[in-house]
């Protein structure tokens, strides 16, 4: 039994089909089949139940899975530990994103994370969620950037900033010409909205009610990803509500979208910094922190300090 089949069979546990968890794994599907059987012949049991359409652990292998996570979670604390005297900054940095954060935040802070910590490797994996928690408590990735709210045992959470909702829409849209807009603002308009089980979709409505879809308003529009909802604002099918910094990327002429906040107090998204409690590379963390407060706007209006600089100006991040 080695950590590699450990590693295995909660893929495949996760992803309930031997193709998929094969690529999650980056080794050929007859690899991890031979080698899932090899520890099942090993163990004298069966862990999965084997159909055409997907692959489900059996009763006695969900008692040997949950050990099994245990048992890597329990190795990448050994390697942590065992990495704890080197240099902090040397050495490559896993850490996992969201799809909604990835594409609009990974361009702003990567170049100055490369200056800060020049011979610390950045390697990043985008997903969901609970696939991210998973490989965090299993030492595949070292940190996290997700959304509030974030918990999960022995995993530490540190507060970005707070990014705020806004409206998009096309530039001759009649709400473009309100300089700041409510709730009351979107009643009986076409909002683009993600589509169910998006977790930024469920944020969106948690600060809008009024815009879940009933049998009397059945236009609520569903889609897979930010990028696609500003192509079909962009082609006049309706507004969308996005996150600043998706809203912000330089994609389309000022002159086709317009983007208006909303009244304050503002609905909006707090992203988190998460790492294991135990990950000794404290340093690693802290940089990485500062390289995205750094260049991340949202930051700015957030938290950042102004002063009065003796000469009239208006200083922000003095340190920086």
């Amino acid at each position: 039994m080695t950590l590699t089949e450990l590693r295995y069979i909660v893929t495949l546990a996760q992803e309930q089909h031997f193709g998929r968890a094969a690529e999650s794994c980056h080794v050929s599907q007859p690899t991890l089949s031979i080698a899932v059987k090899k520890l099942e012949d090993e163990l004298g049991v069966a862990l999965f139940e084997r159909a055409k359409s997907r692959v489900h652990p059996t009763a006695i292998g969900l008692q040997i899975l949950d050990r099994a996570r245990r048992i890597l979670e329990q190795a990448a604390d050994i390697r942590d530990l065992a990495n704890s005297g080197n240099d902090q900054l040397t050495g490559a940095l896993c850490v996992g994103v969201l799809p909604t954060v990835g594409p609009y935040l990974l361009p702003q802070f990567i170049p100055l994370l490369q200056r800060l910590a020049p011979r610390m490797p950045l390697y990043v994996e985008e997903d969901m969620t609970a696939a991210l928690a998973k490989k965090l408590r299993q030492g595949e990735l070292d940190a996290l950037i997700v959304t509030a709210p974030f918990r999960e045992v022995d995993v530490v959470t540190q507060a970005l900033f707070e990014e705020p909702f806004v409206l998009l829409m096309p530039s001759g849209h009649p709400l473009a010409g309100k300089t700041e807009l409510d709730a009351g603002d979107l009643a009986g308009r076409e909002v683009l909205l993600p589509g169910e089980g998006h977790c930024f979709r469920d944020q969106i409505l948690a600060a809008f009610p009024a815009l879940k879809p009933t049998a009397t308003r059945p236009g609520v529009t569903r889609t897979g990803s930010l990028e696609t909802l500003r192509h079909m604002t962009a082609s006049g099918l309706g507004v969308t509500i996005l996150p600043l910094g998706a809203a912000q990327m330089p994609l389309y002429a000022t002159s086709l979208l317009t983007m208006r906040p909303f009244v304050s107090p503002a609905p909006s998204r707090q992203l988190l910094l998460a790492w294991r409690a135990s990950f000794p590379r404290h340093k690693a963390i802290d940089v990485l922190r500062r390289a995205v407060q750094a260049c991340s706007p949202a930051y700015w209006r957030y938290s950042t300090a102004r002063e009065h600089d003796p000469a009239g100006l208006v200083v922000e991040n003095r340190d920086w």
